[in-house]
């Protein structure tokens, strides 16, 4: 007997279709329109409609388009993480999971290959998802980028693990910032105001592309420009704004073991 649970999602009273849900998702993968029609098997016009009944139900955007292709507004990853969730809790065959943000994606990425790992999965999204995942249950370890989520999860009694620390590059392009969801960022703004400079956030986005083109003031971590082999001049030393990568793990076995290991090994400073 083959069983399966699923999920739905209701948005302002309208039922919205796992399959356009999908199709969403696929966008967050893959970046663009064209290439979730392909990874889904259905043609481009078809997950623009997808798109425009979750859109409908939402009363916003749930995608953008930029020059680099298409991404999700906030909306449209709410909506995503909310889906991804829901989906992993009715699943009784995953592998050990890891949930980390794309700062870290390459480095667990790399893990998982020097160590020959197949069952395994990798969740990337940022650290206030992550840590919900390892709150519900859904992920056995988590890589956590800023170090003020660790007090959000103590009183679960989670065992942590520092794996090394990375500093971030600030480019100031005047007092007007847009804030990149991914990194320790409540760090980084708490050293503006430490410093009692004068600023304003007025936007964020998920996109490092649409950062790096936004003319505006941001945070970045200076190990993930490094891995996408790009060099920004840094208004400060980005020592001075270093911050802790902990790995946070449910229990202690084998499994963590070799993965912590491996992690302390790139020597990430």
């Amino acid at each position: 007997m083959d069983i399966k649970v699923r999920t739905e999602q209701v948005i302002n009273g309208v039922s919205i279709t796992n399959r356009q849900l999908e199709a969403l998702q696929e966008i967050l993968r893959t970046g663009s329109m064209s290439s979730a029609a392909k990874a889904m098997g259905v043609s481009v016009p078809v997950v623009h409609r997808y798109v425009s009944n979750i859109e409908a139900a939402a009363g916003e955007p749930v995608t953008k388009s930029t020059p680099m292709g298409t991404r999700l507004t906030p909306a449209g990853k709410r909506i995503v993480d909310l889906f991804m969730a829901c989906e992993a809790r009715c699943r009784d065959n995953r592998g050990f999971t890891v949930a980390c943000s794309p700062v870290t994606e390459e480095l667990m990425m790399s893990v998982f290959s020097s160590l020959k790992m197949t069952n395994v999965e990798l969740v990337v999204s940022d650290d206030k998802h992550n840590v919900r995942m390892m709150i519900e249950g859904l992920a056995d370890m988590a890589l956590v980028d800023d170090p003020l989520y660790l007090f959000d999860i103590d009183e679960y009694g989670y065992e942590a693990d520092e794996i090394g620390y990375m500093g971030m590059v600030y480019v100031d392009n005047g007092p007007s910032f847009i804030r990149y969801k991914y990194g320790a960022q409540r760090v980084a703004f708490m050293f503006l105001d430490t410093a009692n400079r004068q600023y304003t956030i007025d936007a964020e986005t998920y996109s490092l592309s649409e950062m790096l083109g936004s003319n505006k003031s941001f945070f970045v971590d200076e190990y993930l420009l490094t891995r996408k082999g790009l060099k920004l001049k840094s208004a400060v030393n980005p020592k001075m704004l270093r911050h802790s990568i902990t790995a946070v793990y449910r229990s202690d076995n084998k499994t963590v073991r070799r993965i912590i290991t491996a992690l302390k090994s790139r020597h990430i400073e």
